[in-house]
């Protein structure tokens, strides 16, 4: 059996306590800790950037999973780097330098990370086959938490897993017991949950339930 790893959003934690909520998810059995970043342009929400992941990395060891949804990563993938991210996703959407910016998180000694929302085919992933540890499906358009599953993207991860068979797959949005099932049968191995594990009483079981198959 695969190892399932779990990496919790931090976009509905209390940000006042951030501290606390980060060592809390690290002890509460998370594989790695899940870092939205967004610019109000290539999602319509704003959320964080380099000093918050800067803060994060200093309270905990677990590797920060950076996802940046945001206009030309180009121009902050080396500051990123440097506040601590340990795999850094950049959207195949958000760029005209798609291979450059994969590229790039290559040269700065971070795993790479490539998305793809709802609309887009995996498929344009196979022109970058070899640049990327990882393909991030979103199973809700990207910008706010609290959405519902799209179904759909079952069939994707499918698609997702028999394309690239030697990559992670991770998969965010709308994510709880339920249907970490399907993604998890589908061929997920990283799980991106915010409310389901944050907005619970016990956080340690809420990832358990998480990880079965």
């Amino acid at each position: 059996m695969r190892k399932i790893f779990i990496s919790p959003s931090i976009l509905t934690a209390d940000f006042a306590r951030l501290e606390q909520e980060c060592k809390a998810l690290e002890k509460c059995g998370a594989d790695w800790i899940h870092c939205d970043v967004m610019d109000g342009n290539f999602v319509p929400n704003l959320t964080f950037g380099m000093p918050i992941i800067k803060s994060i990395r200093k309270c905990v060891v677990l590797p920060l999973d950076v996802h940046l949804m945001i206009d030309r990563p180009e121009r902050y993938i080396a500051q990123f780097a440097e506040a601590g991210a340990n795999l850094i996703t950049i959207h195949a959407e958000a760029t005209e330098n798609v291979a450059d910016c994969l590229k790039l998180i290559r040269s700065c000694g971070k795993k790479v990370g490539i998305s793809v929302k709802p609309n887009t085919p995996v498929e344009v992933l196979q022109q970058y086959r070899g640049l990327f540890d990882m393909i991030l499906i979103m199973s809700v358009e990207p910008g706010f938490g609290g959405q519902s599953f799209i179904e759909e993207s079952v069939n994707k991860i499918r698609r997702a897993r028999e394309l690239f068979p030697d990559v992670l797959i991770e998969v965010d949005g709308g994510i709880n017991k339920h249907t970490a099932k399907k993604v998890i049968e589908a061929g997920v191995d990283v799980i991106v949950a915010g409310s389901a594990i944050i907005n619970v009483a016990d956080r340690k079981h809420a990832i358990e339930e998480l990880r079965k198959m």
